[in-house]
């Protein structure tokens, strides 16, 4: 099949996944997915859950904290 998108390994694209806005093939984005780590904290009182990607935050999450 040729689907006119290479990834970096060599290996085709689906034109489907590029459509929906992912350039590499399935076998680099379950590689790079499996480097990825976040965190779902609350920062405050009753607030809304938010990302944390950088493990410093969660030093500033607590109100409690003592550093």
């Amino acid at each position: 099949m040729v689907y006119g998108y290479e990834c970096d390994c060599g290996e085709e694209i689906d034109a489907r996944r590029v459509a929906i806005g992912y350039f590499v093939c399935l076998s680099c984005g379950e590689k790079e997915a499996k480097k990825r780590k976040f965190t779902v904290a609350i920062p405050y009182n009753k607030g809304a859950y938010q990302l944390i990607t950088n493990p410093l935050d969660l030093c500033f999450t607590n109100p409690k904290r003592t550093i």
